[in-house]
């Protein structure tokens, strides 16, 4: 099963994701790759795998991102290799990314479940962003008017999940449950449809 967590930047998807791979060891999560600086905290291929931008470029060339963007004038890759080999190995994959990769995941993969994650309010993604402190206040308006339009987007995604202000635990388990429901349902589809 392929699971696609996307939301606009500042509502947690990192966090969340950090908080499922702490929690729950039956998943492989992706790591994607980037052309963006390291922040602080961020470990390299364990948050990101940080590339030069002739290094991303290459790698474009030679097909080996699944799904790849630029995103606030920075490149984002799905690595296929991790995907595919994570796939072949039964594993259950999770793949973070932007609003913008998960549309064009769909169009790959219609069959992976599109999780969106979404802030309580407006207001407090706003406040989300600018406590990053990681933009200038023009890069965050940018970032804001993104999010407001990515947060329309959420109806061609398969569930919401409100990541409420600091209950962080509630939307990784509303988003093992749904991962953990749409698996056991697959298997019951294949199991009656081999019947």
């Amino acid at each position: 099963m392929i699971l696609v967590l996307s939301g606009p930047s500042g509502v947690g998807k990192d966090a969340v994701l950090s908080r499922m791979r702490e929690l729950h060891k039956d998943f492989h999560f992706i790591v994607t790759a980037t052309t963006r600086m390291k922040r602080q905290g961020e470990t390299e291929g364990k948050d990101y795998i940080f590339l030069t931008r002739r290094s991303f470029e290459k790698i474009v060339e030679s097909g080996g991102f699944l799904e790849w963007a630029e995103v606030y004038g920075n490149l984002y890759g799905v690595p296929k290799e991790q995907v595919t080999k994570a796939l072949s190995s039964g594993l259950n994959v999770v793949i973070k990314i932007d609003v913008q990769g998960a549309r064009t995941l769909k169009r790959i993969a219609p069959e992976a479940l599109f999780l969106f994650l979404a802030p309580p309010s407006m207001e407090s993604l706003s406040s989300r962003l600018r406590q990053r402190m990681t933009e200038s206040p023009e890069a965050f308006e940018v970032r804001f008017s993104t999010a407001k339009n990515e947060m329309k987007e959420s109806i061609w995604f398969d569930h919401t999940i409100v990541n409420e202000d600091g209950n962080i635990d509630s939307a990784v388990e509303k988003l093992r449950g749904i991962a953990t429901t749409t698996r056991n349902a697959n298997v019951l589809v294949d199991y009656f449809s081999l019947s």
